[in-house]
């Protein structure tokens, strides 16, 4: 493995994480953004990161990690490449979890490249649940977890920055994480 460092940051406060909390019920917010709240998360967050020279983002294609993402990292010294990456989206468990369609998010986000994604890059197959949306099957999860370990493990990059979700988080390094939170995942893992 290259990476000698790789920074797991989660998203800040979505409208799904506030009204979740509110009311402990799906409130149906699908791809949800960041809150107020959230987007002051970001901005606290964002000088802790300044100083690690990452050569590498890798960020979920939800619309809360992609802001997130541009909080954090628009004018980071170390300039590290973005990349949009499906494998370690959230667990589709919510409606928060469904995507846009790959022209939306580019439509919203120009100065991320999303070109490279199919339109649908969310679990979609079959029909949708009682709740009107597709809820992903674990074993399909647990091997998403696994081929994103492996994605991170060849990667050529010595410093690594992936913002993503907690659900994804906790199950590829074991650590629940708070918005805008964040563990660094042991190489020994990684491999």
């Amino acid at each position: 493995m290259s990476a000698s460092r790789i920074v797991c940051i989660r998203h800040g406060e979505s409208t799904f994480n506030a009204a979740h909390r509110a009311t402990g019920r799906d409130p149906g917010h699908v791809d949800a953004r960041l809150t107020d709240r959230g987007l002051n998360q970001v901005a606290a967050a964002r000088s802790a990161l300044q100083a690690i020279p990452f050569d590498l983002v890798v960020t979920s294609p939800l619309t809360r990690a992609i802001q997130t993402t541009v909080g954090l990292f628009s004018d980071h010294p170390a300039k590290p490449e973005i990349l949009v990456e499906v494998l370690h989206r959230e667990c589709q468990e919510s409606s928060c979890d469904v995507g846009r369609a790959a022209s939306l998010i580019a439509q919203e986000f120009p100065e991320v490249k999303v070109d490279h994604l199919p339109e649908t890059w969310w679990y979609a197959d079959g029909e949708p649940g009682e709740t009107g949306f597709h809820v992903e099957p674990r074993h399909i999860f647990d091997r998403r977890v696994a081929a994103f370990r492996d994605w991170l493990a060849a990667r050529p990059e010595r410093t690594i920055a992936v913002v993503g979700h907690g659900t994804f988080f906790f199950h590829l390094t074991g650590t629940w994480l708070d918005n805008c939170g964040t563990t660094e995942l042991p190489l020994r893992n990684a491999a």
